[in-house]
C-alpha cells in the first residue's frame, strides 16, 4: 500500500487490535490496509444509502402513528 501517504492514530479496544494483528498476520497485510479496506467499505454502504435516500425522495411521507395505526388495521399488530 505505497500508495498511503497519510498517517493517523487510531486506538482500538485491546481484544479488537489482538483480531485486527491476527487477521493481518493471517492474511499477509498490514493492520493499516485492513483499516483502510474497512473505513471505505463503510463508506460505500454509505454512498449506497444515500443514493437510495434519493431515489425515494419524492415518495410520499407517512408518519409513525400512521404506519401503526395502518399496520393495525390490516392485522400486521
Amino acid at each position: 500500500m505505497s500508495e498511503l501517504s497519510k498517517r493517523s492514530t487510531v486506538y482500538f479496544e485491546p481484544s479488537i487490535h489482538h483480531a485486527l494483528r491476527l487477521k493481518a498476520a493471517s492474511t499477509h497485510v498490514s493492520v493499516s490496509e485492513l483499516v483502510d479496506e474497512a473505513v471505505r467499505l463503510m463508506m460505500r454502504e454509505d454512498q449506497e444509502d444515500l443514493a437510495a435516500f434519493a431515489e425515494r425522495a419524492h415518495e410520499p411521507e407517512m408518519s409513525y402513528e400512521t404506519l401503526l395505526n395502518d399496520l393495525k388495521h390490516h392485522g400486521k399488530i
